[in-house]
């Protein structure tokens, strides 16, 4: 960031009355459960489970293998008893980044409200939506649903997606078909119709360790890297300056990026290994598998030298994750849906990647709409703007508009 979060929050001061939110309660209850990616998220799970029930829903979970993490799929059937076809899924995840380290003034896990804002963990990204989608069921149930109204609560999507992915494939597998999904992502209750691919990989090089005073007899590693690093860097700019543009994009690009490298062992000693990651976010027409080949060309240019030294040398490259990006289309029946709950005509596009295009994928029409910024998240003292969880309450009424009876 080059900026505060606060100063890249387009919101206006709030006028909100915070007694007049029917879902700031749930937001907190959902805070307050401890759901870091690393660690269980079942307590929360089997909460929201006993409150669906209660009011009639029927759910399924889908599980981890350690049955540590599980996902959440709740139904409320339509009054003629349809619950498989033509319903609306409220998708959102549960787990949230870790805190360790970050100078929070607030506990994280106790949503607090000074102010207009309310901070803690998980408010902007992404329990907010989840809470008010929830905190809206008795107001869904008393109107009484035209059409089924899905929730799903997935686990681990700060760590590639990888919870929903299960829940998707129970949900084909048992031949439901959703009309449409709205991932309530942090967008400013914009609505978004599309985002950029995203793809992760690890590069590892093995050196030959030698005593640095006789860095001719060692293969440096650190070094071997940096200049791996180095390409990767140019070919970010050729991206920026030459590459493909959209600029309905917050970032008009595709994008590259080396996130962590570790390597060496002490100053005196030409270093073994270095290992380093780095992500792309590619718009459509810049392919990672082309990117990918194009490195592993520029890194066997580097291991003649290498390997004169020593054969044992060698530079692998392995892709860690991979979400494809998604474009639904403003004209898609889900976005007129989202246009006409969060009052607004326009769409946008986002760098950022989410659980949608899993869901578009499993030919699941799906947009990105929900309360807070996208700025906020993952930051200490994380915030969202009472004046967003307001328009987030009032999209959920337009929802009710829409696929109630009455």
């Amino acid at each position: 960031m080059n900026a505060p979060a606060e100063l890249l929050d387009p919101s206006p001061p709030s006028t909100i009355d915070p007694h007049d939110l029917c879902g700031l309660e749930m937001v907190r209850r959902l805070v307050g459960f401890p759901t870091v990616s690393r660690d269980s998220n079942l307590a929360l799970i089997e909460w929201v489970r006993a409150f669906l029930e209660g009011h009639g829903a029927t759910t399924t979970l889908t599980w981890n293998d350690e049955r540590t993490k599980a996902n959440l799929f709740g139904t409320l059937a339509a009054r003629d008893g349809n619950a498989t076809h033509d319903g609306i899924v409220l998708s959102g995840h549960t787990d949230v980044v870790p805190v360790d380290g970050q100078p929070w003034t607030t506990d994280p896990f106790v949503a607090t409200l000074k102010g207009d804002r309310l901070y803690g963990r998980g408010v902007a990204d992404m329990k907010s939506f989840s809470a008010i989608a929830l905190a809206f069921v008795p107001e869904f149930l008393r109107r009484g649903l035209a059409r089924p109204l899905h929730f799903a609560l997935s686990y681990d999507e700060e760590v590639g997606c990888i919870g929903v992915r299960r829940l998707i494939a129970d949900v084909v597998a048992k031949g439901w078909k959703p009309a449409g999904c709205i991932v309530g992502e942090p967008t400013g209750m914009q609505l978004v119709v599309a985002h950029k691919g995203r793809t992760t990989w690890r590069c590892r090089v093995r050196g030959h360790e030698a005593h640095s005073s006789l860095t001719p007899d060692g293969v440096n590693a650190v070094e071997i890297a940096c200049q791996i690093v180095a390409w990767i860097t140019e070919q970010a700019r050729r991206f920026r300056d030459h590459g493909h543009r959209d600029g309905a994009y917050d970032v008009p690009y595709t994008t590259v990026h080396v996130g962590t490298i570790h390597g060496g062992t002490a100053l005196n000693i030409v270093p073994r290994d270095c290992t380093f990651d780095f992500e792309m976010r590619n718009l459509p027409l810049d392919d990672p598998t082309t990117f990918q080949a194009e490195l592993r060309r520029h890194a066997d240019t580097l291991l003649p030298a290498m390997h004169a030294v020593d054969p044992a040398t060698y530079i692998e490259l392995d892709r860690v994750t991979s979400a494809a990006g998604f474009d639904t289309g403003p004209d898609s029946a889900i976005a007129a849906l989202g246009r006409q709950c969060n009052g607004e005509s326009d769409c946008a596009k986002v760098s950022f990647g989410s659980e949608a295009s899993l869901f578009h994928g499993a030919n699941i029409p799906t947009v990105l709409c929900g309360p807070g910024h996208i700025a906020q998240a993952h930051q200490p003292d994380e915030w969202i703007s009472l004046d967003q969880l307001a328009r987030c309450e009032a999209f959920m009424l337009r929802l009710a508009d829409r696929v109630c009876a009455s």
